[in-house]
């Protein structure tokens, strides 16, 4: 599962890459508050992009508890970005599917040590 990882976080880079191309360039008119929890957004899928690269080199020897804390990586950044994302952007609040997001984030990382503990 290692090679899904890698390509999920250069994928989760590249969306990163171009929310912050299109904060920079395309979203002058939104609010203050707005475009900071975009920029939010952005960095914390920058930082769980890396994670999930790191996760996907590190899967072979990390083996279910690595691809666990992929799994959570993925699905924490797309439920917790996407909700920030959706209410910076749209207004649209999303109830609590970002904390879901956010600690399936740190159910990630947990995850993540874990299976450095218990690497074969």
């Amino acid at each position: 599962m290692g090679r899904l990882w890698v390509g999920l976080g250069a994928l989760a880079g590249l969306g990163a890459v171009a929310m912050s191309a299109f904060a920079a360039h395309g979203l002058g008119a939104l609010e203050p508050k707005a475009l900071h929890m975009v920029e939010s957004a952005v960095q914390m899928q920058g930082w769980h992009a890396l994670a999930l690269l790191g996760t996907g080199i590190w899967a072979p020897r990390g083996g279910r508890w690595a691809d666990a804390a992929g799994f959570a990586f993925t699905a924490g950044m797309v439920l917790f970005c996407g909700a920030v994302y959706a209410l910076a952007l749209k207004g649209a609040a999303v109830g609590a599917i970002a904390p879901a997001g956010g600690t399936l984030l740190m159910i990630g990382w947990a995850l993540l040590g874990v299976s450095a503990v218990r690497a074969r």
